[in-house]
Formats: C-alpha cells, structure tokens, sequence
C-alpha cells in the first residue's frame, strides 16, 4: 500500500470520527440558544462555557456567551472572556468596544471610557472607519463621531470622513453639525449641492432648522461671496419654506454678479406664478425685460410679466374693470410689437378670457380664440388649450352643446395627455352641472388616476363633493340644486347664486352640503368685496365641529381674508397658528407657516 493511499484512509477514518462530536455540538448550541431565548442563562452559560473552546464555533458562540454573562451580571466572567478574546484576535475594534461595554455594564463609567479613548488614539487612518463602525454597532455614537473626528485630524484634511459624519448626524438628528459639515462639503466641491441637498431635506421640517441653516448660509454667502453652490443652497431653502420672494432676491443678486442670462431669476419668476406670488413674479419678469432686452427670454419674460399681473388683478376683490382694461391694452401693445403669430398664441388666449369672463364681450371673446385655433403653423397644445377656452365661453353663454362638443374634440385629440385629461374633467364638471352624477363620475374616476397631480386632486375632489352629499339622499334634488348654483357662479351670475343659496339653507336644513353652501357664500362676497361676510360665513364652519372636511379650508380662508383686506395682523397671525396646531396634516400648512412666520416678524431675508 503506497503511502498517499495511508493518507486518505486517516483523513477518512478521522472524519468519519469527527462527524458524531460535530452532530452533538450543534445539537448543543441549538439547546444552548433555546435556553437563552427562554432567558435561562444559568445552563446556556455552561454549554455556552464549553462550546467557546471549539475554533470552529467561537465566531457564532462569543456574542451569545458575552450576552449570557452579561445578562447574569456575571463581569469578571465577562471581562476575562473578551481579554482572552482581544489577545486571541489583536487588532479587532469590535472586541475593544466589547471591553468597554463590559465595564459600563458593571458600572465602572471610568475604566469604560479610559478604554474608549484608548481605542481611538490607538486608531490609524486606515482604521478608523472599522473603529467607528464598532462604536456604531453598540449604538456609542458619540464616540464614533471622536473617532471620525480624530481621523480627520490625523490625515490632516479639514474634509476627512465627510459622508460618514453627514450620516451619523443625520440619523442622530444633530442638525447644527449636520448643517455645518454638509456646508464644508459642498465648500470642498460645489458639484455636491444634489446630494447635499437631498441630506438637509428631511432634516427641514422644523423652522429650528430651517433658521440654524439659513443663518449659517447667509454668514457662508458674505463671506465667500464667489462659492454659487452656497448662494444656489439658500435658493433652495427659500423654495422649500415657500420663501418665493427671498429665493428671487437671492438669484437676482447673483445673476448681478454673474451676467448669466437671468436663467435662474426666469425660474423662480414662473415657480412664484404657479405659486401665487404675484409680486414676486412681477418682479421677476420685470428684470429680465429691463436686464435682457436682447436676451432669449426677453418675449417670454414680457408675456408672462403682463400673465402675472393679470393673476394678481384677477385675485384682488372685487375685481377693478378698468385694471383688466389696461391689462388688454399692455397686451395689445405686445402684439403689435411682436405680430400675431405663434409664439403669442397665448396673449389672444389670455385676452379672450379677460373679454368673456369680466367685461362680458363674449363675442370679441369668441374671434379672439377662433384666430388663435386658425394660425398656421400653430402649436398643437395650444390650439386644443384655445378650444377648452372657448367651450368655457359658450358656457358661459349657456350653450353647453358647444362646449361639450369642443372639450371632446381635445379629448380625441390628446388621449392620454395632461390637456387631454383637462378635457375630460371638464366635460366630467359639465356632467356635474347638468345633474347628471352618474356620467360626472365615470369621468372622474377614470382622472383620479391622471399623470398630472393637479388634475387627479380636482377629479377627486369633485367625486367626493358628489357621493359625501348622494350616498343618503337617493332622490339627488339638493346636490342637483347646488350644482346647478355651481354652473352660475361660473357663470358670474353671483347675485343669482347667492339668493339661490340662502333657499337651499332654508329648504334643506341640516343637510350634508350646508357647510359647502356657507364656504360658496364666503367666496362670493369675497369676490363682491364684502369681506366681513364672507368671514362671517366662514366662522360658521370653524365653529362647527360637524364641517371637518372644510374646516382648515374656511380657517385658512379666514387668517387670509384678515391679513389681506381687512388689516387686521394680529387676528390673522392667530388664525393662521391655529391651523398650524389643529391641522397639522393640511394642505395649507407651509403657506400659514410662511404667513405666521411674516406677521411675527422673524422671516430673515
């Protein structure tokens, strides 16, 4: 027999051998665990005790034995395992970190962190992130922040271990140092402001915050005047908080600085319009029309300039005739500066609609839109936006065989598109002011799933405005009467809508629609400028706990109504706090918290 075949015939006897005692060992240290689970440490510690000794188990047994000593307030037993542990495996900062704990768990706080602090004077460069992550694991974070921070002194880099403390910050919810060391990175490299911003979002939520990193943004930008990514951080910010008007000033005062063509001032100028912050669109469109007369936003800037002081007319009750005059003199004068073509296709749309809807010119209206829906060469998108436009006229008109027949068209047109899915809840609102529920909600169920968020919350909105007032009044004649209300007041037949809405409360007490009938009176004497009804209205559903679902609208309204044409700052700035305390999941949220902060006096520009 040659000796390689001696070889094997060992080695297989030996395994042969070793099989049963490695049976019985896991046999062991399956009991070994029940008994810990059932919390009898005594015998998970002598199996424990005996199970450790074995190479093979020791990564598997140490942790539960330490736990087991532990929990037995067995410390001498404990420090000896993890000494013997620490000679056995040198170098591992997981059992350091062990050593220590088992001093604090015997109470021992000294000996505890003279080993903590040994450990991370003892640590290198290429350890510390082992050593901290030890530190970690223990939930010990603020010695994983030494050890990061003594890392970064060591390698002599003012940026050192940056995203590792931005995390550890983050989850600790240490916002004064996660605001300072995201700000370091970003001055390390700009092309970090993403990221960095995605690392503040969450830690935004509290105006604490929102100070702490305004402040310390604004000593940034004074200081380092030349670093944008700080100057484009506190554009961000001023977004975020709805600050519409600090964002701007911020990017003006860059686009001063840096001659960039007013990109970022056009931004903030559309994001303030679609945001109602006429003002500060105004001013917005303003600049580039006298900054960048040769510019490529020049035409659009001038467009959009006299589009935001229309919105600002058209949201000041009661609304000035003779201001929405000279709005269509302003956009005469563009067109006969620039021609009727293409590019101002939405100057005739705008034109149209301040025609039919204030000066009740319903047919110069209807030309205007027609030319618009004729021009050659004409966008897609806003022929089909003119031709909802001019259904809305012959709705007005009260002929609403037109204006179905025109939102349809577009609905054929643009299938599966925003404009297409503006169609369509506009033929849904149409089905709604005839009476006919059924066919509205067909409509509407399929636009609760819209792309476009705007129009799926209107969708949803006008479903639930139909079933929270059907579901128990199976004849329908009440919501039928207050949608037919609904057609006049778009209508502007206001006078009309307001009688037919004081019958409904008379004929139909108590019912589910009384607080939308009270928030419809409120918003037309709002729009006629009697703003002491229209609070008064809104009062009734405040004060009644039964009209929740309304009950921050009417309450916003009302902080609104006194901040902005009654005066009074003190009982707006009390309204507004009460929503912020009674309704902290409502959609107005950020807009009273802005308004609040404003009124108090503490919003740093």
């Amino acid at each position: 027999m040659t000796r390689s075949k001696v070889y094997y015939i060992v080695a297989f006897l030996l395994l042969l051998l070793a099989a049963p005692a490695a049976r019985a060992q896991q046999q062991e240290l399956e009991l070994a665990r029940q008994y810990m689970s059932q919390g009898d440490y005594a015998k998970a510690e002598g199996l424990y005790g005996k199970l450790i000794e074995e190479q093979r188990l020791f990564g598997v047994v140490y942790p539960d034995y330490l736990k087991v000593l532990l929990a037995q307030r067995n410390y001498k037993d404990a420090e000896k395992l993890v000494k013997k542990t620490v000679r056995r495996y040198p170098g591992v900062p997981t059992y350091e970190v062990d050593l220590g704990r088992v001093y604090l768990a015997a109470g021992d706080k000294e000996a505890a962190t003279k080993q903590f602090e040994k450990l991370i004077a003892g640590a290198s460069p290429e350890t510390v992130v082992a050593v901290a992550n030890a530190f970690i694991q223990n939930e010990l974070y603020d010695y994983a922040e030494k050890a990061y921070l003594r890392g970064r002194q060591q390698s002599n880099d003012p940026f050192a271990y940056n995203r590792q403390l931005l995390a550890l910050y983050m989850y600790r919810q240490k916002t004064e140092d996660l605001v300072k060391e995201a700000l370091n990175l970003l001055q390390a490299d700009e092309n970090e402001l993403g990221y960095v911003q995605n690392m503040l979002q969450s830690s935004m939520r509290e105006d604490k915050n929102v100070d702490a990193l305004e402040k310390e943004l604004i000593l940034r930008v004074q200081q380092q005047p030349d670093k944008l990514a700080f100057n484009e951080l506190l554009i961000w910010l001023y977004v975020q908080r709805r600050d519409f008007y600090g964002a701007l000033l911020q990017a003006r005062a860059v686009d001063k600085r840096t001659r960039s063509g007013g990109t970022r001032v056009m931004e903030l100028g559309t994001i303030s319009l679609k945001n109602e912050d006429y003002e500060g669109a105004i001013e917005a469109f303003a600049y580039i029309v006298q900054e960048y007369p040769e510019g490529p936003y020049y035409l659009v800037a001038r467009q959009r300039l006299i589009n935001a002081r229309e919105a600002q007319v058209q949201h000041t009750y009661p609304v000035s005739q003779d201001k929405i005059r000279a709005l269509l003199a302003d956009y005469e004068v563009l067109l006969n500066d620039v021609g009727r073509k293409p590019e101002t296709m939405e100057v005739l749309q705008h034109m149209a609609g301040l025609y039919a809807f204030y000066l009740d010119d319903k047919d110069k209206a209807i030309a205007l839109l027609q030319e618009a829906i004729a021009m050659p060469r004409a966008n897609t998108n806003l022929v089909a936006d003119s031709k909802l436009t001019l259904g809305d006229i012959y709705l007005l008109k009260g002929e609403p065989w037109e204006s179905t027949l025109l939102y349809s068209q577009v609905e054929k047109s643009h299938k599966e598109t925003p404009i297409g899915h503006e169609a369509k809840l506009r033929n849904a609102r149409l089905n709604y002011y005839k009476g006919d529920f059924e066919l509205a909600q067909a409509h509407l169920d399929i636009l609760k799933l819209a792309t476009s968020r705007e129009i799926a919350n209107d969708a949803m909105n006008l479903s639930l405005l139909i079933t929270d007032n059907t579901g128990l009044d199976t004849s329908t004649v009440a919501m039928q009467e207050y949608a037919a209300i609904d057609l006049l007041v778009f209508q502007n037949k206001l006078p009309e809508a307001q009688a037919a809405l004081d019958t409904m409360l008379q004929k139909f007490p108590s019912h589910s629609l009384t607080d939308e009938i009270y928030f419809q009176k409120a918003k037309i004497y709002e729009r006629t400028g009697d703003f002491t009804k229209a609070v008064e209205n809104l009062q009734k559903i405040v004060s009644n706990p039964q009209y929740d679902i309304l009950s921050d609208d009417a309450l916003y309204r009302m902080a609104y109504i006194y901040e902005e044409n009654l005066k009074e700052k003190e009982k707006a700035q009390q309204l507004y706090n009460d929503l912020l305390v009674k309704h902290k999941g409502s959609i107005y949220v950020a807009e009273a918290r802005k308004r609040f902060r404003k009124l108090r006096g503490d919003t740093v520009n």
